[in-house]
Protein backbone atom coordinates (compact mmCIF):
# COMPACT_ATOMS: atom_id res chain seq x y z
CA UNK A 1 0.00 0.00 0.00
CA UNK A 2 1.43 3.62 -0.87
CA UNK A 3 1.69 5.89 1.71
CA UNK A 4 0.02 8.96 -0.40
CA UNK A 5 -1.40 11.08 2.51
CA UNK A 6 2.23 10.67 3.66
CA UNK A 7 3.52 12.00 0.68
CA UNK A 8 1.35 14.85 -0.03
CA UNK A 9 2.01 16.09 3.14
CA UNK A 10 6.13 15.96 3.59
CA UNK A 11 6.24 15.75 -0.34
CA UNK A 12 8.22 12.68 -0.15
CA UNK A 13 7.87 9.01 0.19
CA UNK A 14 10.88 6.15 0.62
CA UNK A 15 9.42 3.01 -0.83
CA UNK A 16 11.21 -0.10 0.99
CA UNK A 17 11.76 -3.19 -1.59
CA UNK A 18 10.63 -2.34 -4.18
CA UNK A 19 13.11 -4.22 -6.10
CA UNK A 20 14.88 -7.38 -5.27
CA UNK A 21 18.28 -7.46 -3.88
CA UNK A 22 19.26 -9.50 -6.79
CA UNK A 23 17.84 -7.41 -9.37
CA UNK A 24 19.29 -4.28 -7.57
CA UNK A 25 22.26 -5.69 -7.80
CA UNK A 26 22.35 -6.54 -11.52
CA UNK A 27 21.17 -3.16 -12.51
CA UNK A 28 24.02 -1.57 -10.47
CA UNK A 29 26.29 -3.64 -12.68
CA UNK A 30 24.13 -2.28 -15.60
CA UNK A 31 24.70 1.37 -14.42
CA UNK A 32 28.55 0.69 -14.24
CA UNK A 33 28.72 -1.21 -17.95
CA UNK A 34 27.06 1.95 -19.14
CA UNK A 35 29.29 4.37 -17.14
CA UNK A 36 32.42 2.65 -18.76
CA UNK A 37 30.90 2.98 -22.10
CA UNK A 38 30.63 6.66 -22.04
CA UNK A 39 33.04 9.17 -22.42
CA UNK A 40 33.93 10.31 -18.89
CA UNK A 41 32.87 13.88 -17.76
CA UNK A 42 32.32 15.15 -14.09
CA UNK A 43 29.10 17.29 -13.79
CA UNK A 44 29.76 18.02 -10.26
CA UNK A 45 28.36 22.05 -9.72
CA UNK A 46 30.82 24.67 -8.61
CA UNK A 47 29.13 25.27 -5.60
CA UNK A 48 29.26 21.46 -4.38
CA UNK A 49 32.97 21.95 -4.51
CA UNK A 50 33.25 24.60 -2.04
CA UNK A 51 30.74 22.15 0.12
CA UNK A 52 33.06 19.49 0.11
CA UNK A 53 36.04 20.99 0.77
CA UNK A 54 38.04 19.08 -1.73
CA UNK A 55 38.61 17.29 -4.70
CA UNK A 56 35.46 14.78 -5.24
CA UNK A 57 33.89 13.39 -8.49
CA UNK A 58 30.52 12.55 -10.20
CA UNK A 59 29.98 10.21 -12.23
CA UNK A 60 26.64 10.37 -14.64
CA UNK A 61 24.77 9.53 -17.64
CA UNK A 62 21.39 11.07 -19.46
CA UNK A 63 18.99 9.03 -20.49
CA UNK A 64 20.16 5.94 -19.80
CA UNK A 65 17.17 4.22 -21.53
CA UNK A 66 18.82 4.71 -24.83
CA UNK A 67 22.42 2.91 -23.84
CA UNK A 68 20.67 -0.20 -22.49
CA UNK A 69 17.41 -1.75 -22.53
CA UNK A 70 17.39 -2.76 -19.23
CA UNK A 71 16.28 0.39 -17.81
CA UNK A 72 13.96 1.18 -20.72
CA UNK A 73 11.75 -2.03 -19.26
CA UNK A 74 12.36 -0.98 -15.67
CA UNK A 75 10.97 2.49 -15.95
CA UNK A 76 7.52 0.67 -17.35
CA UNK A 77 7.74 -1.54 -14.71
CA UNK A 78 3.81 -1.34 -13.11
CA UNK A 79 5.76 -1.61 -9.42
CA UNK A 80 7.06 1.79 -10.17
CA UNK A 81 4.71 3.18 -12.68
CA UNK A 82 1.96 2.38 -10.26
CA UNK A 83 3.53 4.03 -7.15
CA UNK A 84 4.08 6.97 -9.27
CA UNK A 85 0.52 7.58 -10.85
CA UNK A 86 -0.88 6.74 -7.12
CA UNK A 87 1.56 9.80 -5.52
CA UNK A 88 0.51 12.30 -8.64
CA UNK A 89 -3.01 11.31 -8.35
CA UNK A 90 -3.49 10.64 -12.08
CA UNK A 91 -3.72 7.11 -13.72
CA UNK A 92 -1.44 8.55 -16.50
CA UNK A 93 2.49 9.02 -15.82
CA UNK A 94 4.61 10.43 -18.40
CA UNK A 95 8.46 10.61 -18.91
CA UNK A 96 10.64 13.90 -18.29
CA UNK A 97 14.01 12.74 -18.01
CA UNK A 98 16.55 9.98 -16.67
CA UNK A 99 19.86 9.93 -15.15
CA UNK A 100 22.45 7.64 -13.85
CA UNK A 101 24.45 9.10 -10.60
CA UNK A 102 27.27 7.11 -8.82
CA UNK A 103 29.25 8.99 -6.27
CA UNK A 104 32.55 6.92 -6.53
CA UNK A 105 34.14 5.63 -3.16
CA UNK A 106 35.64 7.96 -0.70
CA UNK A 107 35.55 11.36 -2.64
CA UNK A 108 31.72 11.15 -4.29
CA UNK A 109 30.28 14.80 -4.73
CA UNK A 110 27.78 16.31 -2.72
CA UNK A 111 24.81 18.18 -4.06
CA UNK A 112 23.78 21.60 -2.36
CA UNK A 113 19.88 21.97 -1.48
CA UNK A 114 17.97 22.61 -4.58
CA UNK A 115 14.61 22.24 -5.59
CA UNK A 116 13.91 20.38 -9.55
CA UNK A 117 11.49 22.82 -9.78
CA UNK A 118 13.65 25.32 -10.51
CA UNK A 119 15.24 23.93 -13.42
CA UNK A 120 12.04 23.19 -15.26
CA UNK A 121 8.98 24.69 -14.12
CA UNK A 122 5.72 23.80 -14.96
CA UNK A 123 2.04 24.96 -14.87
CA UNK A 124 0.92 22.36 -11.77
CA UNK A 125 3.06 20.58 -9.31
CA UNK A 126 2.30 17.13 -10.65
CA UNK A 127 5.78 16.44 -11.43
CA UNK A 128 8.18 14.20 -8.89
CA UNK A 129 11.07 12.23 -8.78
CA UNK A 130 11.93 8.71 -7.92
CA UNK A 131 15.58 7.65 -6.94
CA UNK A 132 16.07 4.05 -7.40
CA UNK A 133 18.97 2.69 -5.07
CA UNK A 134 21.02 0.01 -6.74
CA UNK A 135 23.16 -0.29 -3.57
CA UNK A 136 22.97 0.37 0.18
CA UNK A 137 22.72 4.71 0.60
CA UNK A 138 23.35 5.44 3.87
CA UNK A 139 24.39 8.70 5.61
CA UNK A 140 28.24 8.38 4.98
CA UNK A 141 27.60 7.03 1.41
CA UNK A 142 25.60 11.25 0.83
CA UNK A 143 22.73 9.68 0.80
CA UNK A 144 19.88 12.32 -0.43
CA UNK A 145 18.37 14.45 2.46
CA UNK A 146 14.89 16.02 2.43
CA UNK A 147 13.43 18.80 4.08
CA UNK A 148 10.21 17.49 4.91
CA UNK A 149 6.63 19.88 3.83
CA UNK A 150 9.10 22.15 1.76
CA UNK A 151 7.16 21.56 -1.71
CA UNK A 152 4.53 23.70 -0.35
CA UNK A 153 6.07 26.72 -0.55
CA UNK A 154 6.16 26.84 -4.22
CA UNK A 155 9.25 27.47 -6.27
CA UNK A 156 11.79 29.26 -4.12
CA UNK A 157 14.54 31.91 -5.55
CA UNK A 158 17.49 30.12 -6.20
CA UNK A 159 21.18 30.83 -6.96
CA UNK A 160 22.55 30.66 -10.21
CA UNK A 161 25.72 30.53 -10.10
CA UNK A 162 27.48 27.31 -9.15
CA UNK A 163 24.34 25.17 -10.36
CA UNK A 164 21.35 27.41 -9.64
CA UNK A 165 21.09 26.17 -5.53
CA UNK A 166 19.20 27.15 -3.13
CA UNK A 167 21.69 30.45 -0.95
CA UNK A 168 23.97 27.71 1.40
CA UNK A 169 23.68 30.13 4.44
CA UNK A 170 19.68 29.86 4.51
CA UNK A 171 19.87 26.33 3.37
CA UNK A 172 22.49 24.38 5.38
CA UNK A 173 22.88 20.52 4.03
CA UNK A 174 23.04 19.40 7.55
CA UNK A 175 19.40 21.10 7.91
CA UNK A 176 17.93 18.28 6.46
CA UNK A 177 17.05 15.09 7.34
CA UNK A 178 19.06 12.00 5.73
CA UNK A 179 17.24 9.29 4.02
CA UNK A 180 18.95 6.40 4.46
CA UNK A 181 18.11 3.65 2.12
CA UNK A 182 19.01 0.07 1.09
CA UNK A 183 19.88 -1.61 -2.23
CA UNK A 184 16.01 -2.41 -4.15
CA UNK A 185 14.75 0.71 -2.32
CA UNK A 186 13.09 3.70 -4.60
CA UNK A 187 12.64 7.18 -2.96
CA UNK A 188 10.21 9.56 -4.38
CA UNK A 189 9.98 13.15 -4.31
CA UNK A 190 8.25 16.01 -5.77
CA UNK A 191 9.94 18.58 -7.92
CA UNK A 192 8.68 21.56 -5.70
CA UNK A 193 10.61 19.16 -2.49
CA UNK A 194 13.81 20.97 -1.28
CA UNK A 195 16.73 17.94 -1.14
CA UNK A 196 20.72 17.58 -1.46
CA UNK A 197 22.94 14.76 -1.05
CA UNK A 198 26.37 14.60 0.90
CA UNK A 199 29.48 13.66 0.04
CA UNK A 200 30.13 9.64 -0.18
CA UNK A 201 33.04 9.23 2.59
CA UNK A 202 32.64 5.36 2.12
CA UNK A 203 34.55 2.70 0.40
CA UNK A 204 32.05 1.77 -1.83
CA UNK A 205 30.36 3.66 -4.54
CA UNK A 206 27.12 5.29 -3.97
CA UNK A 207 24.60 3.97 -7.29
CA UNK A 208 21.19 5.28 -8.25
CA UNK A 209 19.10 6.15 -11.09
CA UNK A 210 16.59 9.15 -11.02
CA UNK A 211 13.38 9.06 -13.12
CA UNK A 212 11.54 12.52 -13.60
CA UNK A 213 8.41 11.69 -14.12
CA UNK A 214 5.09 13.78 -14.46
CA UNK A 215 1.30 14.46 -15.30
CA UNK A 216 1.07 14.69 -19.43
CA UNK A 217 -1.60 17.63 -18.64
CA UNK A 218 1.22 19.12 -16.53
CA UNK A 219 2.66 21.47 -19.41
CA UNK A 220 6.26 22.97 -19.38
CA UNK A 221 6.34 27.21 -18.80
CA UNK A 222 9.46 27.08 -20.27
CA UNK A 223 11.32 25.02 -23.22
CA UNK A 224 14.33 24.99 -20.83
CA UNK A 225 15.08 21.23 -20.67
CA UNK A 226 15.26 18.68 -23.50
CA UNK A 227 15.47 14.87 -23.12
CA UNK A 228 16.06 12.51 -25.92
CA UNK A 229 12.56 10.63 -23.77
CA UNK A 230 10.89 13.45 -22.54
CA UNK A 231 7.24 12.77 -23.66
CA UNK A 232 7.19 8.73 -23.37
CA UNK A 233 4.18 7.63 -21.69
CA UNK A 234 5.16 4.85 -18.94
CA UNK A 235 1.84 4.26 -17.90
CA UNK A 236 -1.84 5.40 -19.18
CA UNK A 237 -2.50 7.86 -22.14
CA UNK A 238 -1.64 11.40 -23.12
CA UNK A 239 -5.28 12.67 -22.99
CA UNK A 240 -4.33 15.93 -25.22
CA UNK A 241 -2.09 13.25 -27.78
CA UNK A 242 0.73 16.02 -27.86
CA UNK A 243 4.41 15.62 -28.94
CA UNK A 244 6.79 16.69 -26.45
Amino acid sequence: MVDVGFYRENGYLLVKGLLGKGEAAAYRDECHGVLGRLRKTDPTWGSARGLAGGPTELRHCHDAQFYSAAFAKLMVDPRFTDVAAAVLGTENVQLHHTKIFVKPAEKGSPFPMHQDAAHFPHATDAVGAAIFHFDDAPEEKGCVRVMPGSHKRGILPHVEEGGWHLPLDEWPLEAAVPIEAEAGDVLLFSYLTVHGSGINSADEARTTWLVQFRDPEALPVDDVHRSRGQGMMLRGIDPAMRLT
